[in-house]
């Protein structure tokens, strides 16, 4: 469920409205945009508990909306607007193209850097490569792990490129985090929901791929655990 406040609605009733809905307990999200500001309600039968609290009815509140479908904070209802994610002086989603690329894996730093120095000749704003890999075969090379991340930083520093890289286990996710400006989520864990509910909670962008033979609800409602724990910052 949603909240449309009213257009010109002030500071103190927008948060009157929240703290009567969090006091019932309810998870708020809230979106503010040019236009109008949009409160999303998540809870237990929401709907009608909501009606019983007589929320429409409070100051600067225009009118209150169910949300049919199973994504609640990933659609138009709650945030309008086109999402623009800002990594460094990039952002992404807005009229700009920005292209990321680099070699599957790391795997060494001459072969890393002369990547790097190729792909922002041609164009690219944003390095990826992987420091973690997970394999068909245990057999196959799985990556060079801390050492892999250390390579794209120095990639980084040397080229300005932004770096995108996978994390594949919440074991690895603060190393990751002190590394990558973008966290990658592969096609195999876009249904991890432990690990996508750790990466909601870091606040980082992230690259959201979609998993194999997934349909398109649900690589929404994936996306919907990394914003339920409160990070809109979802590239798809």
């Amino acid at each position: 469920m949603i909240i449309v406040m009213e257009h010109k609605a002030a500071e103190q009733d927008i948060q009157a409205v929240m703290d009567k809905l969090s006091q019932a307990g309810f998870q708020l999200h809230l979106s503010q945009g040019v236009s109008r500001t949009i409160i999303g309600v998540i809870g237990a039968n929401t709907k009608e508990r909501v009606t019983a609290m007589a929320v429409e009815a409070m100051p600067g509140v225009e009118k209150v909306v169910p949300i049919l479908h199973p994504f609640k904070l990933a659609g138009r209802d709650f945030k309008p607007e086109p999402t623009q994610v800002q990594v460094g002086d990039l952002s992404i989603g807005g009229k700009g193209v920005h292209v990321m690329a680099g070699p599957c894996a790391v795997e060494c730093e001459e072969q890393l850097m002369q990547v790097a120095r190729l792909v922002k000749e041609a164009g690219a704003t944003i390095l990826r490569g992987g420091a973690y890999k997970p394999r068909t075969s245990p057999y196959s090379f799985q990556g060079l792990g801390e050492e892999g991340l250390k390579l794209l930083a120095q990639a980084r520093e040397a080229t300005g490129l932004k770096i995108v890289t996978e994390v594949t286990a919440v074991e690895h996710l603060p190393l990751v985090i002190e590394y990558a400006d973008i966290l990658q989520v592969g096609a195999r864990n876009m249904q991890n929901f432990h690990l996508l509910k750790e990466i909601g909670k870091t606040g980082k962008p992230v690259l959201l791929k979609r998993g194999p033979c997934a349909t398109f609800e649900e690589w929404i409602l994936a996306a919907e655990y990394i914003m339920a724990e409160g990070n809109f910052n979802v590239i798809f």
